[in-house]
């Protein structure tokens, strides 16, 4: 019979459970170090286990799954929504780092994930850079709103309006190098290089959104079809229906990556405006009743559709291609 291992990941150390012909193994620590990681290998190889599964909680687990990887071992690292609703099913009452790891083990035999496969370090370094300049620009619109509203007092002190000036020019000057780094590291490979100007061709999308859309997009496996990255990135629609009382609107998920939401917003509002097809589509939805903000959602997702057409195509962004004539007829 095949072995099964799962691993729940913490801050400082993982717990590791193996699982054969439905026994569990007793539970194995191991601290989240070099030497850790180096135990654990070890421990794996002589299991020769099917599958090892973990989640992907937050940055832990990555340096363990790149260590898994890079032996040859078959490790899949799953959503931690996914395995929420798993042991839920489970009729788990407990929940102990041992008791994941043993349904995280259980996991892998009934659900069999696909393996995981580490990302190139490059595409990997430019996502880690576009997340900083995501968060870094959101710190900066907080720090020039609460400039706004000292700049609003007359009785504010100079020194608070200076200090606030001070963060923001810093926070500019963070920016900037980040984004310079960005766009050495895109210079230094040719597909990358092509796939940053041909999501540059989108209308609304500049140097900077693409910049991120393209860190956040470069890591996924090339096969991922279009529906699939409209959930990755928590723009697909989920309906609740049941019987005849239950009628709930459609909403977005918003079950995904933020990141990319959030620099998607943006593109979608320019394009209503001066892409013709999409000012088109953006207004029939409106016309036949969907709210504004549903319809820049459906501007999102179609606009998302064709990025990641883009690079799995090779070629430039084309509106005529998502967007149809008939919009513009009526």
């Amino acid at each position: 019979m095949s072995v099964f291992v799962g691993i729940d990941i913490a801050a400082n150390s993982f717990e590791m459970v193996s699982r054969k012909n439905g026994k569990v193994s007793k539970v194995e620590s191991y601290r989240q170090t070099s030497q850790g990681h180096a135990q654990a290998l070890k421990r794996l190889t002589e299991l020769k286990p099917a599958l090892i599964v973990m989640e992907a909680t937050g940055i832990y687990y990555f340096d363990l799954a790149v260590a898994l990887a890079q032996a040859d071992l078959p490790v899949a690292v799953i959503n931690p929504k996914s395995f929420h609703h798993f042991a839920s099913l489970k009729l788990a009452n407990s929940k102990t780092d041992g008791v994941d790891a043993a349904l995280l083990a259980e996991y892998g035999e009934r659900m069999q994930p696909r393996r995981w496969m580490p990302p190139d370090e490059t595409r990997l370094a430019l996502r880690d850079i576009g997340r900083q300049i995501n968060r870094l620009t959101g710190t900066r619109s907080q720090a020039k709103n609460r400039l706004h509203a000292l700049q609003s007092k007359r009785s504010t002190l100079p020194l608070l309006i200076e200090d606030e000036q001070a963060g923001i020019a810093l926070l500019d000057q963070r920016i900037e190098r980040l984004s310079e780094a960005a766009l050495s590291l895109i210079a230094e490979s040719p597909a990358l290089s092509r796939d940053f100007s041909n999501l540059c061709a989108a209308k609304g999308v500049g140097k900077a959104t693409a910049l991120s859309v393209l860190g956040e997009l470069c890591v996924l496996p090339c096969e991922l079809k279009a529906p699939q990255v409209s959930r990755f990135a928590g723009l697909d629609v989920r309906l609740t229906q049941s019987g005849s009382s239950v009628n709930r609107p459609a909403r977005l998920s918003k079950a995904g990556n933020a990141y990319l939401r959030s620099t998607l917003y943006m593109p979608a509002m320019s394009a209503v405006r001066y892409d013709p097809r999409a000012k088109a589509f953006y207004e029939n939805l409106v016309a036949r009743g969907k709210k504004k903000i549903q319809a820049l959602c459906a501007v999102m997702r179609k606009y998302l559709t064709g990025l990641w057409a883009c690079l799995k195509t090779k070629t430039a962004f084309d509106s005529t291609l998502l967007f149809s004539e008939q919009h513009l007829q009526t």
